[in-house]
């Protein structure tokens, strides 16, 4: 299907004028009148429940106590090529020795 305009460049007068009247011409969308305007409310006032239920839902992983902290830190090929080798879950691995090595 081509395009009859582009959003590459302004419409002309005429064009606007041609898409105003197809707007208008949308029976499945006519424009809402100054009374209905009117008597809009916030979501939040319509429809409290929902918006209530939008609030509880928290989406993601549920937060913990102490979030591991990202860090640089330079080692040797040979270590990470180590730990690497163990397969996936190596940085838990590591950390984990390293828990142990600390005496936590």
């Amino acid at each position: 299907m081509a395009t009859k305009f582009s959003a590459k460049r302004p419409l002309t007068d005429a064009e606007e004028a041609e898409i105003q009247k197809a707007i208008a011409s949308d029976p499945d969308a006519p424009e809402a009148t100054d009374e209905q305007l009117a008597k809009g409310r916030p979501f939040r006032e319509a429809l409290p429940d929902l918006a209530a239920s939008i609030d509880r839902a928290k989406r993601g992983r549920p937060r913990i106590d102490k979030p591991r902290q990202h860090v640089s830190l330079r080692l040797d090929p040979d270590v990470i090529d180590h730990y690497k080798a163990t397969g996936k879950g190596w940085q838990s691995r590591m950390n984990d020795d390293l828990r142990k090595a600390a005496g936590l």
